[in-house]
């Protein structure tokens, strides 16, 4: 997808272990502050961007982003809850995509891999944003695999940002609906 020609030899190796650090040490640091998530939260669009980065920052552990945005949207203007998680979690995610630009390592040979891989460089930006859309656990592959295509960081970034956050809008908004439901449900009592 691009030319690296000016990453060549020593350079390129040494990118990559340094990329491959910083993702590990990224999801060590995250996975051990997960229980800190609720403090954050009480510090409003700024808190949920920085729990959205958390979020999807992990590769492979589950961090509950989207149950976030979820109730969180219940309290805050849905909106604003929808962009600043759609932002953060765009942010979180390149985490996978520096990954994939480091190296493939342990995934290379799994199946699933293989077939998001193919339909990445098939599709470019529109596989980043199907994924990133749809809540699924494939997401961190579809990163890995844009990192190992070549995709520019700031194409993989654009796709991700709007899949994500068109996904967390409708998160936001069903958890809005949801405190109206619940009042319905009360006997509208608030």
């Amino acid at each position: 997808m691009t030319d690296r020609s000016w990453l060549s030899g020593w350079r390129l190796t040494l990118i990559r272990i340094f990329s491959f650090v910083v993702v590990i040490t990224i999801t060590v640091y995250i996975f051990s502050i997960r229980d800190q998530a609720d403090r954050l939260a009480g510090y409003g669009y700024p808190g949920i961007f920085l729990l959205s980065i958390m979020a999807n920052a992990t590769l492979i552990l589950p961090v509950p982003g989207i149950a976030l945005t979820f109730t969180l949207g219940a309290v805050f203007p849905p909106f604003w809850v929808a962009l600043a998680a759609g932002s953060g979690a765009a942010l979180g995610e390149l985490t996978g995509y520096l990954a994939g630009f480091s190296g493939r390592g342990a995934i290379e040979n799994n199946p699933t891999y293989k077939r998001i891989k193919d339909w990445t460089a098939d599709h470019g930006g529109w596989a980043i944003l199907l994924l990133a859309f749809i809540p699924n656990p494939l997401f961190d592959l579809g990163g890995v695999a844009a990192g190992a295509l070549g995709m520019p960081v700031q194409i993989f970034f654009f796709w991700a940002w709007i899949g994500k956050t068109l996904k967390m809008l409708l998160f936001a908004y069903a958890g809005a609906a949801s405190v109206d439901w619940l009042i319905n449900l009360m006997g509208g009592v608030p």
